[in-house]
């Protein structure tokens, strides 16, 4: 049996999400303790009881928010693969989903990479950890549609993609997820 009180894991979990929010809209930087405490609606004391510092709190959000991105990105490649077998095209479609969201604000994980640009952060860690995760989809995505070499052609894929997000969140969301796909076909010697 835990001695920990009910409300501790509500409070985390409320930290967890204020920060998500608020590191995702406004930046880690522009998101100061004081603002996550407030949305969060804890005291300053309870931040530092679950997170040695933000740091620790901006490296368990990426963690969090990489969970949370790859388990969405391979429901929606599966549901769009439903409707067709060439998964390169559900995985397209499925960013273009996302690129879509009206609170679209780029990939965190880029965002984070370009706000933190000490090598030894912890945030760092979470975000090549991320990076990681996310190639081995893609290249899981690639396996499942028989392409060869999958772990060397999801490196280019997912090239691919992060421009296609970078120029989504410049504008025109639609266009960069079609002209990334079509861009990962030639790749793949698939034409079109």
């Amino acid at each position: 049996m835990s001695t920990r009180t009910r409300t501790t894991p509500d409070a985390r979990e409320r930290l967890l999400e204020a920060a998500d929010r608020l590191f995702y809209r406004d930046g880690i930087r522009a998101a100061g303790v004081d603002t996550i405490i407030a949305e969060a609606g804890v005291a300053k004391m309870t931040l530092y009881s679950h997170f040695a510092s933000k740091d620790q709190l901006i490296a368990e959000y990426l963690r969090r928010r990489g969970l949370a991105v790859r388990a969405w990105l391979a429901e929606a490649t599966a549901r769009h693969a439903a409707k067709s077998p060439d998964r390169l095209a559900a995985l397209f479609a499925a960013l273009k989903e996302w690129f879509a969201l009206p609170d679209f604000r780029g990939c965190a994980f880029q965002n984070a990479a370009a706000e933190l640009p000490d090598p030894a952060h912890p945030g760092r860690a979470a975000v090549v950890e991320h990076r990681a995760l996310f190639a081995a989809l893609v290249a899981d995505v690639l396996r499942a549609d028989r392409v060869r070499d999958p772990e060397s052609a999801a490196a280019g894929v997912v090239l691919l993609i992060d421009g296609a997000i970078v120029a989504a969140g410049c504008g025109g969301a639609a266009e960069a997820a079609d002209r990334a796909h079509a861009a990962a076909r030639k790749l793949l010697g698939r034409g079109r």
